[in-house]
């Protein structure tokens, strides 16, 4: 199957080959922002080529030295690699990686702001002066399309003289597999690969045993997966008040640990109607029995 590309409407525009799944919105001159398209889209066309090329490195534990030759696939394992002493494969940041490579063609003069998002994974351009609202869903799967248009979803706004690029939403009920039981795990990182990595890495560690969590080998959910034998995470039932606390507080430790070390400049945790907010002016638990899942819906 080839790559197709289609205008969703006025500045939005959709890249798709195979599970590479974009949205792409960009605001500013026409003629730099079709430059960055027509850039942008012979790049796309590689992708998915170039990561295939390489899929069995990339689905390998990160090593202490990078093997890899592709710029995307060398991208993953920088940002996994600063969790190497955990078990970690370059996989944990492919959608942001992607995000990120096609983001660099909008860099440009003329291009005030722009957007990729691969599935909920985000890479962000901004121009000085300029900012951007991204919103949450609050609601998980079911009820998203309806709370968006009822105008419900949380934004988080990201100004381009703030550190922050990439945003990225991992949790169990995703579109990877996550060893966690986190619904959602929304972090906010200088690049979309390091928020990808981040998201990822602290949805596993929001754990708990108990016997409403049900888990099954990933080799046997999907035979793709780089997760192996590993437990991950089928169904989470009801937890008691101090389950939840429990693994939300293990998530919120590590997340403190990535804020001190850089990796993170902002990480939201949620589950079962509680949350966590970890950053740098904020590092100690701030519980909301209020809030719920909380996923990446859109940019405005």
């Amino acid at each position: 199957m080839s790559a197709a590309r289609a205008q969703l409407g006025p500045g939005r525009w959709h890249f798709q080959h195979g599970p590479i799944d974009l949205v792409i919105g960009a605001e500013g001159d026409a003629r730099a922002i079709g430059d960055s398209l027509a850039e942008s889209w012979l790049r796309f066309g590689q992708v998915m080529d170039e990561l295939v090329a390489e899929l069995p490195a990339l689905r390998e534990p990160v090593g202490e030295r990078c093997g890899l030759r592709g710029p995307i696939a060398r991208r993953m394992w920088a940002a996994c690699s600063p969790y190497r002493p955990r078990f970690v494969t370059p996989m944990a940041a492919v959608a942001g990686s992607v995000a990120q490579e096609i983001a660099a063609f909008f860099d440009r003069a003329g291009v005030r702001r722009a957007w990729i998002n691969n599935g909920g994974d985000i890479a962000l351009v901004l121009a000085p002066g300029t900012r951007v609202g991204v919103a949450v869903c609050s609601q998980p799967q079911g009820a998203r399309v309806a709370r968006v248009l009822a105008g419900l979803p949380d934004r988080v706004d990201v100004a381009a003289s703030s550190a922050v690029r990439g945003v990225a939403t991992s949790g169990w009920g995703g579109r990877s597999l996550s060893l966690g039981i986190a619904d959602a795990v929304t972090v906010l990182a200088r690049t979309a690969a390091q928020a990808d990595a981040a998201a990822t890495m602290i949805a596993n560690e929001v754990d708990y045993e108990h016997p409403a969590i049900e888990r099954a080998p990933a080799s046997a959910l999907r035979d793709d997966s780089d997760l192996g034998e590993r437990l991950a995470t089928v169904r989470v039932g009801r937890l008691p008040v101090p389950a939840i606390d429990a693994a939300l507080a293990r998530g919120e430790r590590f997340a403190g640990e990535l804020v001190a070390r850089g990796l993170v400049e902002q990480a939201m945790l949620s589950l079962q109607g509680r949350s966590r907010i970890v950053d740098a002016a904020r590092p100690r638990a701030e519980a909301n029995d209020e809030s719920k899942d909380r996923r990446v819906e859109h940019v405005k």
